[in-house]
């Protein structure tokens, strides 16, 4: 052993050395590093494949630790990625196993005899201290002191010892206290000739002494051991005289105190299959070169060399270049590898044709569907696996599996439940058992003594001693015996569990007994014995010894039993001559008292005293259901009359006689008066009684007809515990058998004739049965089934012997006499249940619990009239107040519940509304449990209390987690915030609509009680003093008196409607909870004594107890149907208010759904608000309205959220668009939720930002997973890539259709904020300085700034259009990821603190938190009439385009999609391509109708040399799709021109391009000392078609005319200027690339000239040209002067930064219009 806690030590200390002496890998920005290997190699992957769920780096290093959406929407994911049930969270259970689904929960309150565990587990008091991890926190054993048993010594430190170790000289506690203060002159008691003395004095065992351990304390008993006896066979001895394992000799380890058992070693020690460490060390051959230093001096792990291809893990790819990537990444359409090897047709990878989709119709899958190598792949919900059609889902039998229960299990569908054996609870983990009762001993032979330890504690006591060779070990625990075997003496003995009274208990015929075991159920002992080769058995005195055994064992050793008690249903056939029984195979059988049966369907009935239920099988054991399972605590009688189909039984613990239908519906209390624990039941139908015992104070057997009338005791004296009845039926006779008395007896049915038939030998008779001429009973002494003759009692024998815990017997047989009943006809005319009943009338109707027959005498009332209902947390029930007694009946809803606390009634339409805090829902349902629905399952957290104004039809609720207070309409419509601000911790809640107030309680650190006009007006604080729990509360309407219950005084007290006049009515009162008064009486529920209660409302007296055990207790009501609801004070028709009306004291007010307004007629409200914000938080979209102050956050109905990140809002047509990441697919809505469609649902990763073109209908999104900016039409249509080069992490992105711009941020490896065209050209970077995490991005229209979140600096910041004028608006937030802006607010959601927040956008100040508490916020924006304005080109008509069109600075382009449609596209406005023939040559295609005659061409179409030079670059392809023209297709003119103008244009434009090559030429050689590199300049450019590739390109100095020239060509006729457009246009770009002063001052001459003169005209450009200029190409000043004078919004050059310098030069295009407006002004 001590070599063992050695090795793990030195594993350790190697873990850890390895550990600090790795080397440290740096990847990139845009990459991840993973772990470093055992070898010390590094492996870095792509940013975007951490947390995708992927195992990339092999070790899994890359996913741990993230919380990835894997889970479906029914599910919780948990911290460690597993996905458990949504209903699990916060149910108690560590369903998670991280106990991340058990995090942040409200807290449960504990009952008194329960200790609250931190992590608001609750568990038993007597569980506190006791050393076990109870709580699974640890928190009940965060203990000062723990008590200490009557045989131990308490030191210092609060820790215990045995007693007999103080003042024994060995310092046993860790702080000495043991050894303090002990008598200096008591002489050490001295040892015996078998002890060892230690030097300080304690005796010790001799066989002790050098035996290697430290036994003394001092190692005084392992000193001078040299002349000790020598090792044994097998060891090496120490120098100090220490024996050791012969085979730890140089083996490297000194494992000898002195390490004398490594000295004078060879180096040939090491075997062959082993390695020698550099130390001398021999480890494992095959240990050699694994990446563990298991020498400890690396020298294992040296000259290793990584040689072959890497090797990948079981969850990853291995591509054809030797790289691994996860399994996730094959046949995604993305070239992971590098090669294209994961996307060949050898990894069996489906053409992506979108016909098998998740998205269409959940891809056929019944649960959750994924993509997988191009297909469809079905998977289940927990608790479900997949069958084998690859689409259905079936449940998993997790009880038919290991490592669910630690003792019993339930299964469900979707689910299974934990039970623990009797003397075990179920510990809060929901999972595992503690065994009950006192402290548990470990007991353990050492050969010669046996000891016993106390669990958690290390300290052991000596049980007994002076043993020979003890080996094997067991215990009786109820008769406190301990057994063991000795092989030396070849005994087995017992003794007492306190060592006394050792005797010898088998002495003879044992060779060698290795294995014991006890039968501590039958009593019995049985043994193996390897010498004699038998397995025998005995009781525990030895006698009646018996070889169970003897054939085919060889070495029986070890033995253990499991002695399952009676938890079966057995029969007995009288076919077969042995009468062999067998076990009806049911489930969950557990304490089965009572039986019964039916021959007309084969049932078998039975009840369960441990589960308290009725169950019902079929003799074969199929069919098993539960029938009865509520309101029973224990069913000990079961009668089945087989004439009408009634199911009758006793309860002893409730003292009723029960029937119901033999499926367990209608069920009714027939007799609750006068029974003191009933125990068995028979009936007789064919004269109508029914029969029952009863061995209460008083026993008695009784009889009364089978519908409770008649009642009468027929048997009372010379009774002691009556058990068993039978009823012979021929001869009209009562049997019963009386365990106390010892006889079985027998009268006529009257109780007359009683004789005694059997009165000798019965020593504990329970079951009685009769068949034929014989009687049978079961005797629990016996553990045996007798019978005897039934009429004289002689003639007895045993049926079956040995049968443990014996109950109920019953002989099945299908003659039970036939009864003639008028029940049988037609229910004998009854609405519910026709019972038997003696003549003359024969049978009488019956009503359910707690319903009234009505005066007809057969048929019973809808439902109870007047009832208390009460939540019980798992279920709601109701005790009728229309009947003579008090029962419970469960309101049978079909639903689970986790934790039901308010309640409330309608008692006009008869439905029951209650709140479940764990499932944070409103629901209702009828009385009857039909009808469930949820009315209010989002926005809630601990909805405590709960009122409905059944004459307002309204339901007004308090959230103590939000601490609001809201109304609805009945069906959870028209919901609206009353009450915000200054609550604490609101509870309970009554309404009182007559008058039009409502009062509520608020229990939070300064309690009160408080009042309010219905619609939240005139709110006033009455009562604020002396209260402590103010729990339930009510209105007492006829005296006008307010009453309430505080569980921290222990009161219930009353008051005025105005708070004055208070007194108390009833003290002490232990844990109050709910409370409701009906006519004359209070009732309320308590928690300390689980029941209900009652007195009188006015003086708090006769109080009386109304039901009892009823463990968690919450929320009441009582109701009476009968009393009239009063006037509603809204009228017929709402008060003429378009939503919701509202009482008031002084009438009644019109009120709106939270966030909207009311208009100015003060009736009617807006049908949605004017401005609010709009937020994602990952499973839900909500909004905040900005038009009121309360700022409640609304849940906006979208179905299907799984992951949302991204949003915007469609102004137009009032739908918002969102990304969820969790289904990679971008969907709209409208805002109430309906017409969801998905709009992109292929081809994304990390779909991040989003936004909405309201202008051109597009749609434009960032693909972080892609790194890419894509663009679409808002229905997905027309998909088109825009930008995908230079980008690493794109986030936001936002739009300025007026401008033509497009905003984005990246916080890749260089975080910037870039800028460009809507159609992605001309890209600046606008910041890319002191930037860390750019999340969340907005724009302000009207400042024409940006705004932008920086998660990584903590700040938010702002800049122009340009980038410049930056400025940081606010310093120190947490963690901002997005933002937006309205009026003078910035709002951003913050991670960290789970919050909304705002600030104003100028000063940066008056920061205030907007909505706090929100778990996983995202994205925010604002919708306001006042955000999406302005048109553009693309605004009318999309441009004239057939596909795309986008606004640019001052023009529009028409684009093409990537993957061309059905449709012919074109680059030329209102140009039409038609559909291409067979020959492949394209018609021509006339101008649309609606395009007008100045319709352009493109704005960017590629300048043209000569038509036969564009024929000669345009390919086939492209002449197909319409891309360009050819001589034979010429561009149909506008109207009124002729073929002339064509030519005359194309001449001009030659001569024009001509001029411009030869002056750019001449410049550019004049001037070229002005660039950087004469030899070679950068240029990027981007192709206009809609296959657009971005791409790097050299070209020589020369410069090439349509490259570097851009023109403008007049259309039609200007006014008459001294300057042609085509002229200022050359000069320009003339000036551009020259550089020239003057020739810029010439320019700006030029440019207040042009006038209106270049309104009629189209720019047309070849490219987007960026040049890596130098220094000196331009001047900044005048640059900028120029930009600010008039933005280009044709075309631009961009001068790229320098290491010397950074510039940009000015766009060099002209406005087509100038809007003289307030734009250019801010």
């Amino acid at each position: 052993m001590r070599r063992q806690w050695g090795a793990l030590l030195l594993g350790a200390l190697l873990c850890a050395h390895g550990l600090a002496s790795s080397p440290e890998c740096a990847c990139g920005r845009s990459h991840f590093t993973c772990a470093v290997s055992a070898l010390g190699e590094c492996t870095c992957i792509p940013a975007q494949w951490q947390c995708d769920g992927d195992n990339d780096c092999g070790d899994h290093s890359d996913e741990d630790g993230c919380i990835l959406p894997t889970c479906s929407p029914l599910d919780f994911h948990c911290d460690n990625g597993k996905c458990i049930r949504r209903s699990w969270v916060c149910d108690g259970d560590n369903d998670c196993e991280d106990d991340s689904d058990e995090q942040d929960c409200p807290p449960r309150e504990c009952e008194e005899d329960e200790f609250p565990c931190q992590n608001g587990y609750c568990i038993r008091s007597l569980w506190h201290c006791d050393g076990d991890n109870d709580c699974g926190d640890n928190s009940d054993e965060q203990c000062d002191m723990r008590k200490c048993s009557d045989k131990e010594f308490r030191c210092s430190d609060g820790s215990c010892i045995a007693e007999h170790w103080y003042c024994d000289g060995d310092t046993d506690c860790k702080d000495g206290s043991d050894e303090e203060n002990c008598p200096s002159a008591v002489p050490a008691p001295p040892c015996n000739l078998e002890e060892f003395q230690c030097a300080y004095g304690r005796c010790i065992l001799d066989i002790y002494h050098c035996d290697g351990d430290d036994d003394c304390g001092d190692w005084s008993d392992e000193s001078d051991c040299s002349s000790h006896q020598p090792c044994r066979s097998g060891e090496f001895m120490c120098d100090s005289g220490l024996c050791i394992n012969a085979g730890w000799r140089c083996d490297g380890d000194a494992d000898c105190d002195d390490q004398s058992d490594e000295r004078n070693c060879t180096t040939s020690m090491c075997t062959a299959e082993q390695f020698r460490c550099h130390s001398g060390r021999c480890v494992r051959l095959s240990w050699r070169c694994d990446g563990e230093d298991d020498c400890a001096d690396n020298s294992d792990e040296e000259n290793c060399e990584n040689t072959g291809s890497p090797q990948c893990a079981l969850d990853q790819f291995l591509c054809w270049n030797g790289r691994c990537i996860g399994q996730r990444k094959l046949c995604n359409g993305v070239n992971d590898c590098g090669d294209n090897s994961d996307e060949s047709p050898q990894q069996n990878c489906r053409p992506r044709t979108g016909e098998e989709n998740c998205n269409v119709n959940n891809g056929g899958c019944a649960q959750k569907c994924q993509m997988v190598r191009g297909a469809v792949q079905c998977t289940c919900h927990t608790g479900y696996r997949l069958t084998e059609d690859g689409h259905t889902c079936q449940d998993v039998n997790e009880c038919a599996e290991e490592g669910y229960c630690s003792q019993g299990c339930t299964n469900s569908e979707g689910a299974f439940q934990c039970w623990c054996e009797t003397g075990y609870e179920l510990r809060p983990d929901r999972r595992s058992c503690k065994a009950l009762g006192p402290e548990p001993v470990l007991l353990f032979a050492n050969r010669i003594d046996i000891r016993q330890v106390l669990p958690h504690r290390s300290e052991y006591t000596l049980l007994l001693n002076n043993l020979e060779n003890a080996i094997a070990l067991d215990f009786h625990h109820r008769r406190e015996l301990v057994f063991w075997s000795d092989v030396t003496l070849d005994r087995i003995l017992r003794a007492n569990l306190n060592g006394s009274n050792v005797e010898e208990v088998v002495s003879t015929g044992l060779e060698s007994p290795g294995g014991l075991a006890v039968d501590w159920v039958h009593d019995k002992l049985y043994w193996t014995d390897s010498g004699t080769s038998r397995i025998e058995v005995a009781n525990l005195d030895g006698a009646h010894r018996k070889v169970l055994l003897w054939q085919n064992l060889e070495k029986p050793r070890a033995i253990a039993l499991h002695p399952m008690e009676g938890m079966d249903i057995r029969r007995i056939s009288f076919d077969t001559e042995d009468l062999s029984d067998d076990v009806i195979p049911l489930a969950d059988v557990r304490s089965a008292v009572a039986l019964d049966w039916d021959s007309r369907d084969d049932h078998v009935y039975w009840t369960d005293v441990s589960t308290d239920t009725i169950s019902r099988a079929k003799w074969d054991g199929t069919g098993q259901e539960v029938v009865v399972d509520t309101s029973l605590e224990s069913p000990a009688g079961l009668a089945i009359d087989w004439v009408t189909n009634k199911l009758y039984w006793t309860d002893a613990g409730t003292d009723r006689i029960e029937v119901a239908n033999t499926d367990g519906s209608m069920r009714t209390v027939l007799i609750w008066e006068n029974l003191d624990r009933p125990r068995d039941i028979v009936v007789e139908p064919m004269g109508g009684y029914m029969y029952w015992t009863d061995w209460g104070a008083s026993p008695k057997i009784e009889r009364a007809g089978m519908d409770a009338s008649g009642r009468q005791v027929i048997i009372s004296s010379n009774l002691t515990w009556p058990n068993g009845l039978a009823i012979d039926y021929g001869s009209q006779r009562l049997y019963w058998a009386d365990a106390g008395m010892k006889t079985i007896e027998f009268a006529g049915l009257d109780g007359s004739k009683r004789k005694v038939l059997i009165g000798s030998q019965l020593p504990h008779p329970f079951g009685l049965t009769l068949y034929g001429e014989r009687i049978y009973w079961t005797d629990w002494q016996t553990k045996s089934i007798q019978s005897a003759d039934r009429l004289t009692g002689l003639d007895r024998e045993t049926l079956q012997e040995n049968l443990e815990n014996l109950m109920d017997i019953h002989v099945f047989h299908r003659r039970r006499p036939p009864v003639s009943t008028p029940c049988a006809m037609e229910n004998g005319g009854c609405s519910h249940l026709c019972l038997r009943s003696p003549n003359p009338s024969g049978f009488s109707c019956t009503c359910p619990t707690g319903i009234n027959l009505l005066s007809d005498g057969k048929t019973c009332s809808p439902g109870m009239n007047s009832f208390l209902i009460f939540a019980r947390r798992i279920d709601i029930r109701m005790v009728s107040l229309d009947i003579p007694y008090f029962a419970d009946v469960v309101v049978p809803i079909n639903i689970t519940m986790k934790n039901t606390i308010a309640i409330g009634v309608d008692p006009q339409e008869g439905k029951v509304y209650w709140s479940d805090s764990t499932l944070h829902r409103i629901s209702r349902a009828n009385l009857d449990g039909s009808q469930h629905e949820d009315i209010i399952t989002t926005g809630l957290q601990t909805t405590d209390g709960l009122a409905v104004d059944a004459i307002g039809r309204k339901v007004y609720w308090t959230d103590t987690g939000t601490n609001r207070i809201e109304v609805g309409n009945l069906d959870g419509s028209m919901r609206k915030v009353l009450v915000w601000q200054n609550l604490d911790s609101p509870r309970a809640i009554v309404l009182y609509h007559e008058m039009g107030f409502m009062y509520w309680t608020d229990w939070g650190e300064n309690a009160k009680l408080e009042r309010s006009g219905m619609d939240g007006s005139d709110r006033a604080v009455l009562i604020n003093n002396n209260l402590g729990w103010p729990n339930g509360l009510t209105v007492d309407k006829a005296s006008s008196q307010l009453l309430w219950a505080d569980a921290h005084t222990e009161r219930i007290e009353a008051a005025d409607l105005n708070g004055a006049n208070r007194h108390t009515l009833v003290s002490p009162v232990q844990h109050p909870y709910g409370l409701t008064l009906l006519d004359s009486y209070i009732y309320w529920t308590d928690w300390q004594t689980r029941s209900i209660h009652r007195a009188d409302k006015g003086t708090g007296s006769n109080v009386i107890l109304v039901r009892s055990n009823l463990p968690g207790l919450m929320d009441m009501q009582a109701v009476d149907r009968a009393q009239p609801l009063g006037f509603n004070k809204c009228g017929s028709r709402n008060g003429g208010c378009s939503h919701l009306c509202l009482p008031r004291p002084s009438g009644f007010s019109c009120a709106c759904p939270t966030g909207i307004q009311l208009k100015g007629d003060g009736k009617t409200c807006d049908p949605s608000p004017e401005t609010y914000l709009l937020f994602s938080s990952r499973g839900s979209i909500r909004r905040i309205s900005l038009d009121t102050s309360d700022h409640t956050d609304v849940h906006v109905p979208v179905p299907e959220l799984n992951n949302v990140i991204s949003l915007d809002y469609d102004s137009v047509d009032g739908k918002v668009y969102y990304t969820d990441v969790f289904l990679d697919v971008i969907r709209r809505a409208d805002l109430n939720g309906s017409n969801m469609e998905t709009v992109i649902g292929r081809g994304l990763k990390t779909t991040d930002g989003l936004a909405v073109d309201w202008v051109a209908r597009n749609l434009y999104w960032t693909d972080t997973g892609r790194n890419t900016i894509e663009a679409s039409r808002l229905d997905g249509s027309c998909r088109k890539v825009l930008i995908n080069n230079s980008l690493d992490e794109p986030r936001a992105i936002a739009v300025f259709p007026r401008k033509g711009y497009l905003f984005w941020t990246d916080w890749g490896h260089i975080a910037k904020i870039e800028r460009a065209n809507l159609d992605g050209s001309e890209r600046k970077v606008l910041i890319n300085t002191d930037l860390g995490w750019p999340n969340g991005l907005t724009l302000d229209y009207d400042t024409r700034r940006i705004y932008w979140v920086d998660a990584h600096l903590d700040r938010i910041e702002s800049a122009d259009l340009n980038g410049k004028l930056r400025q940081v608006l606010v310093s120190h937030v947490s963690h901002p990821f997005a933002l937006t802006q309205q009026d003078r607010w910035i709002y951003w959601t913050d991670w960290q603190t789970k919050s909304i927040q705002r600030v104003d956008k100028y000063s940066g100040r008056n920061k205030e938190t907007v909505l706090a508490n929100v778990e996983g916020l995202m994205d925010i924006i604002v919708v306001s009439p006042q955000r999406q304005t302005g048109t553009n080109a693309c605004g009318v008509n999309n441009g004239g385009c057939t596909h795309l069109c986008f606004a640019r600075a001052s023009d529009f382009v028409c684009a093409c999609p990537d993957e061309p449609d059905s449709r012919p596209c074109s680059l030329v406005p209102g140009l039409v391509p038609p559909a291409p023939r067979a020959t492949g040559m394209s018609e021509k295609s006339p101008v649309l109708p609606n395009t007008p005659p100045t319709t352009l061409y493109s704005s960017t179409t590629r300048t043209r040399t000569s038509l036969e030079e564009v024929e000669g670059r345009c390919s086939e392809r492209d002449a197909r799709l319409g891309l360009c023209a050819r001589s034979n297709d010429a561009v149909p003119a506008a109207p009124g021109e002729g073929l002339h103008i064509s030519y005359a244009i194309g001449g001009l434009l030659s001569i024009l391009l001509i001029l411009v090559v030869i002056a750019a030429l001449m410049l550019y050689r004049h001037k070229k000392s002005k660039f950087t590199d004469p030899g070679m300049g950068n240029l990027t450019y981007s192709n206009p078609s809609y296959r657009t590739s971005t791409q790097e390109v050299k070209i020589e100095a020369i410069p090439k005319p349509a490259m570097y020239n851009q023109l403008c060509y007049k259309k039609e006729g200007g006014p008459d200027h001294n300057y042609t457009k085509e002229k200022i246009k050359i000069v320009e770009g003339i000036c551009l690339l020259s550089g020239d002063d003057a020739e810029w001052d010439d320019l700006k001459q030029l440019r207040s000239s042009r006038g209106g003169l270049l309104r009629d005209h189209v720019c047309m450009k070849t490219d987007t040209v960026s040049i890596q200029a130098s220094s000196g190409s331009l001047d900044d000043t005048e640059t900028e002067q120029l930009l600010q004078e008039e933005q280009s919004e044709c075309s631009s050059v961009h001068t790229a930064a320098t290491p010397e310098r950074r510039g940009s030069l000015p766009d060099t295009g002209w406005k087509h219009e100038r809007k003289l407006s307030s734009e250019s002004q801010v």
